[in-house]
């Protein structure tokens, strides 16, 4: 099984926080791979305008690193800090690694006369751009996220063992919010964008267990012609896209998309008090449907961060906290390590019904039922 490890809070923290709850349950993963999300972002030297984005990957030759800079300054993009890892290579197994980039722009002049779904999609498919650039050029160039307020590390081997070659223990990068993924993709061969988590528009989503209702739901979201529906280097990857379908494509509440993921069965929705347009959104979504087992984990980009399970329940998740600060992780030990000083007895586990909510305030936690009344206002 894989090991999930988020935290969020009102004030910025090292991700090396995290770090330390995936050593925790270092048991329960095989040290192949970690992926990092950090959303709320802050560095040490740069004050950074959280409306400019920022580019997220790895170099692997100068060859890439040229180009990289050659097609950024062909789209209009303006360089403004260049984030420099300080890297100890003998932690590295991979060999190949040029340069790590978390690069922030200034977008380019023309963009303040075009609309924000304009705007997101010329982001997405700058991201997808220099994706396919790499892959043509023998996969020597790798872009993770290129967004607002976002950054994503993603490497080979085990967690703390990255988080020191890469230092992230020196609080020069920081962020309100940090996802973490521990081990590299089960059902494919080794491969970068394999490693959760997977990021969309501003969305993201980890997850662990597997979905053997893979090939089905990537063939009717490829069958939707988005840009941004691709890549499917692992069966994962289906989460962040069916949570972006949800809000973006069919414009619904966050609660909706438990209900298209895990929808009630046909009893449940009898006597549900919006049971017939439930009935209708499932039959519509209907090739949406996972199959577990899965616990997933999400943000969003105004920082609200999610926790579903589906009907199995075998892949375990809680959540715990205190006013200002939360994490959720596949372990009990994991959110103890990364919020000590909360009330332990309040810590809780999702059943197969609920949306587990932390939304940006920090306040206090949601725990949402699909059995309750479906929400009417728009929360993402």
């Amino acid at each position: 099984m894989c090991r999930l490890a988020l935290k969020t809070a009102n004030e910025p923290f090292s991700p090396y926080e995290v770090l330390t709850a995936m050593e925790a349950m270092k048991e329960g993963y095989d040290g192949s791979g970690l992926g990092l999300l950090l959303r709320g972002l802050r560095f040490d030297c740069f004050k950074y305008n959280s409306s400019h984005p920022v580019l997220s990957g790895i170099a692997h030759s100068e060859d890439a690193w040229k180009r990289l800079n050659t097609i950024m300054e062909q789209r209009g993009y303006e360089l403004i800090h260049d984030h420099k890892f300080v890297t100890e290579t003998s932690l590295i197994e991979a060999k190949d690694r040029y340069r790590y980039f978390l690069r922030v722009y200034k977008m380019p002049a023309d963009f303040e006369q075009k609309s924000e779904v304009e705007i997101e999609n010329e982001l997405m498919l700058t991201r997808l751009f220099l994706r396919a650039n790499g892959e043509e050029n023998g996969n020597d160039l790798t872009a993770f996220s290129f967004w607002p307020d976002v950054a994503i590390i993603k490497e080979v081997g085990w967690p703390l063992e990255i988080g020191e070659a890469l230092a992230l223990y020196d609080n020069r990068l920081t962020s309100r919010v940090c996802m973490a993924q521990g081990r590299q993709n089960t059902n494919y061969g080794i491969n970068l964008y394999a490693c959760h988590p997977f990021f969309i528009q501003g969305i993201a989503t980890m997850t662990n267990g597997e979905n053997t209702a893979f090939v089905p739901i990537r063939d009717w979201l490829l069958g939707q012609h988005f840009p941004g529906y691709t890549g499917y280097q692992s069966d994962s990857e289906v989460f962040a896209h069916i949570l972006h379908y949800t809000l973006k494509q069919l414009k619904l509440p966050l609660q909706a998309y438990k209900h298209i993921i895990t929808p009630l069965n046909n009893a449940e929705l009898s006597k549900h008090p919006q049971g017939a347009f439930l009935k209708g959104l499932r039959n519509a979504c209907r090739r949406l449907i996972i199959d577990g087992p899965n616990a997933v984990i999400g943000t969003l980009p105004d920082e609200t961060c999610l926790l579903v399970m589906d009907q199995k329940k075998m892949r375990p998740a809680t959540v715990g906290g205190r006013d200002g600060a939360w994490a959720m992780a596949s372990e009990m030990c994991g959110v103890a390590a990364m919020i000590p000083d909360r009330d332990p007895s309040l810590d809780f586990q999702p059943m197969r019904e609920h949306t587990i909510i932390v939304p940006p305030d920090r306040k206090e936690l949601t725990i949402w039922s699909q059995l309750d009344p479906y929400p009417l206002a728009q929360v993402a």
